[in-house]
């Protein structure tokens, strides 16, 4: 028996085994032709070894040059953070500028009527019509409602008989006095001893009494005539007028209803109307504020944000020229001109004011520093050092910020400054953005 070869692959005689016979049944024969072969070429075990080992040392040396990437990649990323960290940090500056032009107050401001009235009856009885409604223009002297007033008819039409009788009583004192004067000249000028001196003076004293009569009744008619006087001057308010042009704002009155004349808390009102042309807006000034809003004639643009909207001008009229010590705040009155009556007493308004510039330095409120010991600016020197600054607000215009003290002209200003910067270190200072300077001068 010769020696089998390692490398070859073929199939092995089975030791204690009979050779198989050279020709099998037709069966065997052909399941054996379908069986996979399982012949190999001579050297296919080599070959595959020697493929693996490649395989390893390609994967061996990928997995080195990964590493060696990574550490690379990792030694710079560090040398960066180390050379970021030590490079002074960048920082956004603004250049302050002194105010040139006068800012914008916004306040809000309440619009009230110019005359606004509650009508009440001056006569007692019952409505007989109405005439005009909520929302009807109206003029002064126009008749709004009647009023039938029964009760004072008959005192009026009592008065006046009255006076007719005063009046007659008058003409019989006329007549009573004028006979008693014609008696007493005659007694009067008698001769001495043809009457006697106590008949003389009886006729003065009856001349007397009858001129007092005469007075008395004259009295009279005018108490008489003063009374139907009162009464017609009552009867006139049985038509109720209009006491100014105006708007009818409320009615409380329907045919029928009755009326008592007063305006006691008891009393119903029969209308209520204001004058909306011009119109009054009031606005109350904080302290800050008041000393330049102070003026009349001052103006200022009234803008309404409801329906309908738009701006109406206007101006200062009058103040209260006292500072409320609970707000704070002066009042101010503002009128302007309301011919289409668009705007309505009691609408909710926002006044802006033009204040004229105080010669402050002005800078973006993103420059300030607000810090428990108070209000700081950080500025950048020419080496680009950082130093804080104490400041004062002199006007807080929203995103512009006038400075009363701490900061010149011409000083760079850093915005939004980090909490990690610290006085004496240094920066990288470049200009804000373009877009963020002209931002900056179109609020100007």
């Amino acid at each position: 028996m010769q020696p089998h070869d390692p490398d070859d692959l073929s199939p092995l005689p089975s030791a204690g085994k009979a050779a198989l016979p050279a020709e099998l049944p037709d069966d065997t024969s052909r399941t054996e032709h379908d069986a996979v072969s399982t012949d190999f070429e001579p050297g296919t075990g080599r070959t595959l070894k020697i493929g693996a080992g490649i395989a390893a040392v390609v994967l061996l040396l990928c997995f080195v040059a990964v590493t060696v990437i990574r550490l690379v990649d990792a030694h710079s990323l560090a040398k960066a953070a180390d050379t970021a960290y030590s490079a002074p940090p960048p920082v956004d500056v603004v250049t302050a500028r002194p105010a040139s032009v006068g800012q914008d107050l916004v306040l809000p401001g309440q619009t009230a009527a110019w005359f606004e009235t509650t009508i009440y009856a001056r006569v007692s009885g019952y409505v007989a019509k109405w005439l005009v409604d909520i929302g009807d223009h109206v003029k002064k002297g126009q008749v709004l409602a009647t009023i039938e007033t029964p009760e004072l008819d008959a005192e009026l039409n009592a008065a006046r008989a009255q006076l007719k009788t005063s009046e007659a009583q008058v003409a019989a004192r006329e007549a009573e006095a004028e006979f008693s004067k014609t008696t007493n000249e005659r007694w009067r000028d008698s001769p001495k001893g043809v009457v006697s001196e106590q008949e003389r003076e009886s006729k003065k004293a009856d001349y007397e009494s009858a001129k007092a009569r005469l007075y008395a009744a004259n009295a009279q008619v005018a108490l008489d005539k003063s009374k139907v006087d009162q009464y017609s001057a009552l009867a006139q308010f049985k038509q109720v007028v209009a006491p100014f042009d105006g708007t009818i704002t409320e009615r409380k009155i329907d045919i029928g209803n009755l009326v008592t004349a007063g305006s006691a808390s008891t009393t119903t009102p029969l209308y209520r109307m204001a004058q909306t042309d011009p119109l009054r807006v009031f606005v109350d000034v904080p302290q800050s504020s008041a000393g330049e809003l102070i003026s009349a004639g001052v103006p200022a643009e009234i803008r309404s944000t409801g329906s309908p909207g738009g701006v109406f001008q206007g101006k200062i009229t009058r103040s209260a020229e006292s500072i409320n010590a609970q707000a704070r705040t002066m009042r101010v009155e503002v009128d302007m001109p309301n011919a289409d009556h668009k705007l309505l007493p009691g609408t909710y308004v926002n006044v802006a004011f033009r204040l004229q510039p105080r010669g402050l330095v002005e800078v973006p409120a993103a420059a300030l520093v607000f810090r428990p010991t108070g209000t700081q600016v950080a500025r950048v020197d020419a080496n680009g050092k950082i130093t804080f600054q104490d400041v004062t607000i002199a006007r807080d215009n929203g995103s512009l910020v006038e400075l009363g003290s701490g900061v010149e002209p011409g000083d760079r200003l850093v915005l939004n400054i980090s909490s990690q910067i610290a006085s004496g270190q240094t920066v990288t200072a470049s200009e804000a953005g373009v877009a963020a300077k002209q931002s900056l001068d179109a609020k100007r």
